[in-house]
């Protein structure tokens, strides 16, 4: 576990990171992909330097690339001279450019959230990058690990996640809901169910995707972060108070690299923007390093 105190001058670097306009090598292009038939899904691409790893910059649940965690994220690693690429997952929404409510009614999945992902990193690798690392906040995170327990492409070199959650589910015993959900399923009754889920108290949904999300309980988390097949750095604030109680701990029990920074909440927002920033750039660093494979 660590921890940094920044220097003035680091300070000032990553002010500067944050607040200065794009530099010369800046080029942010829209792009679109057809995710499925008439469902549309964007992401802007904003062109680093050659030779860099391109960034996959994931928000988090039924947020959009505009929530202001990632998109000050992107800038500053863009201005780094990272390419990053930003996508707004589409939630089975066309040209989805809103947050979802809770309360809306979800027709999307974990299946549908892992092929977008797939997509754009297909999209980027079409653009000429041969190493990629994902980057996620909160429930980002999560699905950008469910992404790399089905089928990673080898141009994928590392997961940065901030915010890790668990999917949570209230009171509502697990496998109980597991087993009614999959009874439904089998019975082909599509009827919508309204349940807590994640950081919502009323998520309205059908049998199938609300499983997708369920079935990634604690257990599953930690064994996809001890199994991942790529190097993984997780992120996390010590005054997080939308996750479990024992979740950080839990997350220390597993061989891989964790940050805790003290006093940061679940957005990282005010002066641990930089605590972020500085942590994210530092795990890019390494993977420019890293070999190509």
């Amino acid at each position: 576990m660590d921890s940094i105190v920044y220097a003035p001058a680091m300070r000032t670097f990553l002010l500067c990171l944050l607040t200065c306009g794009f530099p010369t090598w800046a080029h942010a292009e829209i792009a679109q992909l057809e995710m499925r038939p008439r469902i549309y899904a964007s992401a802007e691409y904003l062109a680093g330097q050659p030779g860099k790893p391109a960034v996959l910059l994931l928000h988090g649940f039924l947020q959009t690339r505009e929530f202001p965690t990632v998109a000050g994220l992107a800038r500053g690693l863009h201005d780094a001279g990272y390419a990053v690429l930003s996508p707004t997952l589409s939630l089975g929404v066309p040209n989805r450019r809103q947050s979802l409510a809770c309360e809306a009614v979800h027709r999307h999945g974990m299946e549908d959230d892992i092929d977008e992902v797939a997509r754009w990193v297909d999209w980027l690798k079409s653009r000429g990058h041969r190493s990629i690392v994902l980057v996620g906040h909160s429930f980002g995170s999560l699905q950008l690990l469910a992404y790399l327990s089905a089928r990673p492409d080898k141009s994928v070199k590392g997961l940065m996640g901030a915010s890790l959650i668990e999917t949570q589910i209230g009171a509502t015993p697990r496998p109980a809901l597991i087993a009614q959900l999959e009874n439904r399923e089998l019975g082909k009754k599509g009827a919508l169910i309204t349940q807590n889920l994640s950081l919502c108290k009323k998520y309205t949904s059908a049998p199938h995707g609300l499983l997708s999300y369920v079935r990634w309980d604690q257990a599953r988390i930690l064994a996809a972060v001890k199994n991942t097949p790529v190097t993984v750095q997780l992120i996390m604030g010590d005054a997080d108070n939308m996750i479990g109680q024992n979740w950080i701990r839990s997350l220390q029990h597993v061989q891989t690299h964790l940050v805790v920074i003290p006093g940061a909440n679940h957005f990282m927002d005010g002066e641990h923007e930089f605590d972020l920033l500085e942590h994210t750039l530092a795990f890019l660093e390494r993977m420019d390093k890293a070999p190509i494979r």
